[in-house]
């Protein structure tokens, strides 16, 4: 079982070669990153601050207050209805117009129906209340 072929000799390593595909790698790498260098807060999470160290100076005592932040902490805290103009999932299309179709006027008779007492109702109110006072007393 012996083979022609003779094993051939170990490559040797070439470092020019490699630094070369390191460079290449490299250089696509950083064409599809994009270095983020603006920070802001997410608003939609809560801010969590740390009090300092009880010995250490302030830095913060003559810092001003960012309008553009706190604005979009409190629009962050709005409910959807002020935020947006139209529902943007489904689940918030139920309730999204919270106000209501009819007008409530209490003078209309045609929508309010308000409680009439008649004679029998008036009877049987006076009766409970005479039961209800008998069993509490006795």
């Amino acid at each position: 079982m012996a083979t022609d072929k003779q094993p051939k000799e170990k490559e040797l390593i070439d470092i020019v070669h490699q630094n070369a595909i390191h460079v290449d790698t490299i250089k696509k790498e950083n064409r599809s990153q994009k270095l983020y260098t603006q920070f802001s807060i997410n608003p939609q999470k809560k801010l969590h601050v740390f009090t300092d160290k009880p010995m250490t100076r302030p830095a913060y005592d003559n810092v001003e207050e960012d309008s553009a932040f706190i604005k979009s902490i409190h629009k962050a805290r709005l409910e959807p209805a002020k935020k947006y103009s139209h529902p943007q999932t489904e689940s918030q299309e139920i309730g999204w117009i919270s106000r209501p179709l009819i007008v409530s006027d209490r003078s209309d008779r045609r929508l309010n129906w308000p409680r009439q007492n008649s004679e029998i109702t008036k009877y049987m109110d006076a009766a409970w209340r005479l039961k209800e006072q008998t069993q509490n007393m006795g």
